[in-house]
C-alpha cells in the first residue's frame, strides 16, 4: 500500500465519520478526502513531479495535515518541519533538502516572508488560513481543482517523506523513507494496537510533524478519529481523553513524569484508554511503575528511529505484568520485543551477531528501514552496512527476548578503562522521590580521562543533596559506575519531542578540548 491508501482505507469505510477533531470543529473523512484531492491536483498543475520535496509550517492543525495527505496524493515527498523549531533551524532543512512547495498558516507569515530571500528553491507559496500579498490563501489557490483523486503511479520504493535527524549530534541529516517502509510500521502498529470492531479514538497531542502525525494514519485507516491537540498542555489532555473517550495516544516520558504531578492526577477517568505510549526517549522505571499505578493496565512501551519508521519494538500492556502484579524492574526498564515483519540482531564492531545475553550494537534488517540519507552516499554506507541499519544503540537482548538499549555508542563514558553506560546510573537517579529528571554525562578529568557526572532536574519544592545521590549510586552501583559530581539545574535542555539533549550538555564542560567519542 501506498502511504495515502492508508486514509483512503478510512474514507472508503466510513466516509461519513468524523477523522478529525480540533477545538469544536469536526471534520470528516470525505471533507479531508475532498481537500487531499483539491491539493494534489493544484499541485499536479503547477508542475511539480514526482518525488518534488514539499512542507507545512504550521502548529499542530488538521487543515495542515490535509495538505500533507495531497502531496503524497501527488506522489511528492513530505518534509516535516516543526513550528516550534528556530527559524533558521526551519530554512536550512527547507533548502539543504530542496523544498519546491511550502503551505504554512498565518501565524508563521511573518517570519516566512523574511525567509523567502534564503529560499530560492520554493517555487510555491501557498498560506492556508489568509490571503497575502505574495501568497494566495488555500481556498483561492485551490479553488476549482477536483476533488476526484488524481491518477498517479507509484513504487512501493518512492520516497515519501525526508525527516532531519533530531540535530543532536550535529548538522540534521535527511531520512529517506519509502511507502515500503511505512506499510511496514503501520501493519506492525495495526497488529499491535488490536481493536477488534471497535473504532479506535487516536490523541495527537505530540508534533504532527514528529510520532503524532505518522501514529494517527493506522487509525485514520481503521475509520478512527484523530483528535488533534495545538500542544501538549496537561490541561487540555486530560480535557480532551474524557470528552471523546480516547482510546490511544503518545507521549514522551518528560510529558508523563509532569503529568504524574498534577494534584489529583488519580481521580481523572482514563478508562476509554486502551494504549497509552511511550518512548522517544529512555523511561524511568520508578516513574513507569507509578504511571501503572495510576493510569492502570495501559501503557505501552516502545523503541524506533527516524531511519527505522519508530517500530522497532513493542512492550505490550499485558507484558507489563507478570502474574498479575507489576513486573520486575529487567522487564520494565526493556523496550519490548523486537516486532514481527524485521530482524533485529546484537552486532560487534565487525559486524557479527553476538550470542543473546551479549551486548553490543543493536542492527534492524527488513522493509522497515529507511532507503538512505538525502545526498549523503557515505553516510548512508556507513549506517547500512549490507543490509543492515547500524543503529548506533548499544543493547541486548535477554533470556526472554526482550530487547534492552544501554545507551547511545556516542554517550557511553570511559572512565578509567571501563565503560560506563549513563542509562544505568539514571535508572538510580530517577528512582529517587525529589528527582524530576536527569542526565548523566561524562566530562574532562585529568585522573580518569572522562569522569562521571549527574545534570539533575528536581521536583518542586524537593531537595536531595549531591552526596546523597552519589551515595545511593555507589550503593546500588559500585563506585566506578558512581557520578564524581552532580550539577543542579531548573531545566535539562531538550529537543522539541522531549528528549535531553546531552549533546549540549556535554558542550558545557568539554569546550575547548577534544572528546575522543
Amino acid at each position: 500500500m501506498a502511504i495515502i491508501d492508508f486514509f483512503d482505507r478510512g474514507w472508503r469505510i466510513n466516509p461519513h465519520g468524523v477523522a478529525y477533531i480540533q477545538d469544536e470543529h469536526s471534520f470528516s473523512f470525505q471533507e479531508i478526502g475532498e481537500l487531499s484531492c483539491r491539493v494534489a491536483h493544484g499541485l499536479l498543475a503547477v508542475g511539480l513531479e514526482k518525488e518534488a520535496k514539499a512542507a507545512v509550517w504550521a502548529d499542530n492543525d488538521v487543515i495542515g495535515w490535509g495538505c500533507t495527505l495531497g502531496m503524497w496524493r501527488a506522489g511528492m515527498v513530505y518534509i516535516p518541519v516543526n513550528g516550534r523549531n528556530a527559524p533558521a533551524e526551519n530554512q536550512y532543512v527547507l533548502d539543504a533538502f530542496d523544498c519546491e512547495a511550502l503551505f504554512f498558516t498565518q501565524a508563521f507569515a511573518s517570519i516566512i516572508e523574511g525567509l523567502r530571500a534564503s529560499l530560492p528553491k520554493v517555487k510555491l507559496w501557498v498560506c492556508i488560513d489568509a490571503e497575502l500579498p505574495w501568497a494566495p490563501s488555500l481556498e483561492t489557490w485551490s479553488a476549482g481543482q477536483p476533488t476526484t483523486m488524481p491518477r498517479v503511479d507509484y513504487d512501493m520504493d518512492d520516497i515519501v517523506t525526508l525527516s532531519a535527524t533530531g540535530g543532536t549530534t550535529g548538522v540534521p541529516k535527511g531520512v529517506m523513507n519509502s511507502h515500503r517502509a511505512f506499510q511496514t510500521y503501520f501493519a506492525q502498529f495495526m497488529i499491535a494496537l488490536q481493536y477488534g470492531t471497535q473504532r479506535p479514538v487516536n490523541l495527537a497531542a505530540a508534533p504532527m510533524t514528529h510520532t503524532a502525525g505518522m501514529l494517527s494514519l493506522p487509525c485514520t485507516a481503521r475509520g478512527g478519529t484523530v483528535v488533534v491537540l495545538p500542544k501538549p498542555d496537561p490541561g487540555l489532555l486530560l480535557s480532551a481523553i474524557e470528552k471523546h473517550r480516547v482510546t490511544e495516544f503518545f507521549l514522551p516520558p518528560t510529558v508523563i513524569y509532569r503529568l504524574l504531578d498534577i494534584p489529583g492526577i488519580e481521580q481523572r477517568d482514563f478508562s476509554s484508554v486502551k494504549y497509552f505510549m511511550y518512548g522517544a526517549a529512555p523511561m524511568s522505571v520508578e516513574k513507569l511503575k507509578r504511571a501503572i499505578e495510576v493510569f492502570g493496565p495501559i501503557m505501552s512501551g516502545g523503541y524506533g528511529q527516524t531511519e527505522a519508521a519508530a517500530s522497532i519494538s513493542y512492550l505490550t500492556p499485558a507484558e507489563h505484568f507478570v502474574d498479575g502484579k507489576i513486573a520486575p524492574d529487567e522487564r520494565l526498564s526493556s523496550v519490548g520485543r523486537p516486532n514481527p515483519l524485521i530482524r533485529v540482531e546484537i552486532m560487534n564492531d565487525q559486524g557479527e551477531v553476538l550470542p543473546q545475553g551479549a551486548t553490543g550494537e543493536i542492527c534492524v534488517r527488513g522493509d522497515l528501514i529507511m532507503k538512505g540519507y538525502f545526498k549523503a552516499p557515505e553516510k548512508t554506507a556507513e549506517t547500512i552496512v549490507d543490509g543492515w541499519l547500524h543503529t548506533g544503540d548499544i543493547g541486548h537482548l535477554d533470556a526472554e527476548g526482550y530487547l534492552h538499549i544501554t545507551d547511545r555508542k556516542k554517550d557511553m563514558i570511559i572512565s578509567g578503562g571501563f565503560n560506563v553506560y549513563p542509562s544505568e546510573v539514571e535508572q538510580v537517579i530517577w528512582a529517587h522521590p525529589a528527582v524530576q529528571d536527569c542526565a548523566v554525562i561524562g566530562v574532562p578529568d585529568d585522573t580518569w580521562g572522562e569522569a562521571v557526572k549527574a545534570v539533575v532536574e528536581l521536583n518542586v519544592g524537593q531537595n536531595v543533596s549531591a552526596e546523597e545521590l552519589v551515595a545511593l549510586c555507589k550503593d546500588k552501583l559500585g563506585s566506578v559506575k558512581a557520578p564524581k559530581t552532580v550539577d543542579f539545574v531548573a531545566a535539562l535542555p531538550r529537543s522539541l519531542v522531549g528528549k535531553v539533549l546531552k549533546k549540549d550538555l556535554r558542550e558545557q564542560y568539554w569546550q575547548g578540548q577534544q572528546r575522543r567519542i
